[in-house]
């Protein structure tokens, strides 16, 4: 793979071109360096701070691997255990233990000593992580991409083939969310392009991508949802790619809010599975996409409509999508939809079929560009202005001092009863509300209690 730092601007002031340094990339206006991750650069607004932030999570996702392992040293010892379920158990506790161990050994380097950089602490809350994306967020696209066989990848690339011309030219092109990279490999080695470069936020997928990409293999276990047999709960996967990548393939690592690159810098920029998931509405990442784009650029985006935002309004239909993205300076998107395997394991009952949506677009005229993503508000970044007294805030202010009052009543004597008499005492409930409310709560806190991690 060759040096990407000609394709690189800095995500904070957008200076470009960054100085190579040895270890790092960096901006001389911010005084902020990027390290780089097995070569991949790290280019995240707030470096350090990214880079502590998914410290935490490694070291959060292996205490829930030790959780879990002393739970099934729990289950052993019982005495009515089954003498075919020992054994499952036993292998399945042993398998987790290998995981445990490849999964601190393949993240190793994001372990790295920090660099040091002069930035304010607090501007990290304007381009923090997803709190629900974790590193094994997307664990079993791992398997998918690179172990599970070819039908769903070539599924996957059938859809990017439907919406472009016989033999087009894609010429530079950026894979936003690529996740472990398969798709961006697959465009690369199967289509007409000069350069591929795929940028994922997460370390885990990217570090699995970047050495299948390189030819080299891994081994790694997978956890199907539903085993198909016995021995089908851990399944030790050798993942690989068909053959190494040329020179022009490079892997990045970065947020696709504060993509790290000049504007009009690719010919084709491709979204799967990202445009529904992504914090922003989708009139403001067309906007950005738009930006990333030379004059007569293409967008080609792949996967589903299932937003998930919280307000009815922004989970906008076909019709809808398609509309937005001509607003924002394309031409009317020539669409193709699908149903195609998705995530269907060949060791587990569990899998789906999922029509996805799929279109191309091409950049008909500039628009203007967004401002920065900003995660947080000011009032929390910087701590200054008034919180506002939100009805949302309102709700949980009140649900949250009488859970809080709830847990204080926990004293290895009293029942739920003996609380909800108190409740009523304190005029925080009557006694008819009180009793079932103490209920439901002691229920979630049961079972959250009991759950295990996954994978």
């Amino acid at each position: 793979m060759t040096d990407t730092t000609n394709l690189l601007a800095c995500p904070r002031c957008d200076k470009t071109p960054l100085d190579a340094t040895g270890d790092a990339l960096h901006c001389k206006a911010c005084k902020v360096d990027f390290p780089l991750l097995e070569g991949m650069p790290w280019m995240f607004a707030e470096p350090q701070a990214a880079l502590g932030e998914w410290r935490g999570r490694l070291q959060f996702s292996l205490q829930q691997l030790s959780h879990e392992i002393a739970g099934l040293e729990k289950e052993l010892q019982a005495d009515d255990i089954r003498p075919l379920t020992k054994r499952r158990v036993e292998r399945y506790k042993k398998s987790v233990e290998a995981h445990r161990r490849s999964l601190q050994k393949l993240l190793q380097p994001i372990e790295m000593q920090s660099l040091q950089g002069n930035y304010d602490s607090y501007l990290a809350l304007r381009t923090r992580m997803p709190s629900e994306q974790g590193l094994n967020t997307y664990y079993p696209n791992i398997h998918r991409d690179w172990s599970w066989g070819e039908e769903e990848n070539q599924a996957s690339l059938k859809q990017i083939r439907a919406v472009l011309h016989d033999h087009a030219e894609l010429g530079n092109v950026l894979v936003l969310g690529a996740g472990a990279g398969r798709l961006a490999y697959d465009i690369h080695t199967g289509l007409n392009c000069t350069s591929t470069v795929a940028m994922d936020f997460n370390p885990l997928l990217m570090l699995v991508a970047n050495a299948v990409t390189a030819g080299r293999s891994l081994s790694l276990y997978e956890f199907p949802i539903a085993p198909l047999a016995l021995d089908d709960d851990a399944v030790l996967r050798k993942l690989s790619a068909p053959q190494a990548v040329d020179e022009n393939f490079h892997l990045i690592l970065g947020d696709a809010l504060r993509a790290p690159f000049p504007d009009g810098t690719f010919d084709t920029v491709v979204t799967p599975w990202l445009i529904d998931i992504i914090s922003e509405d989708l009139s403001v990442l067309s906007a950005r996409i738009n930006g990333l784009l030379k004059d007569n650029g293409r967008w080609v985006n792949f996967g589903s409509l299932a937003f998930a935002n919280p307000e009815r309004a922004r989970c906008y239909s076909p019709e809808e999508a398609k509309a937005i993205i001509a607003e924002n300076g394309f031409s009317d998107p020539y669409v193709s939809q699908a149903t195609i395997p998705y995530m269907s394991s060949p060791a587990s009952r569990h899998g789906r079929q999922e029509r996805v949506f799929s279109f191309s677009a091409y950049k008909e005229r500039s628009v203007e560009k967004p401002a920065r993503h900003l995660a947080l508000p000011d009032w929390i970044v910087t701590g200054k202005d008034p919180v506002p007294l939100t009805p949302s805030f309102r709700q949980q202010a009140m649900t949250t001092q009488i859970y809080s009052f709830i847990m204080s009543l926990i004293d290895g004597k009293r029942s739920i009863k003996d609380m909800a008499v108190v409740l009523e005492k304190q005029k925080l409930m009557t006694a008819e509300e009180a009793e079932p409310a103490i209920r439901s709560f002691m229920t979630k806190m049961y079972d959250d209690s009991k759950r295990q991690s996954g994978f």
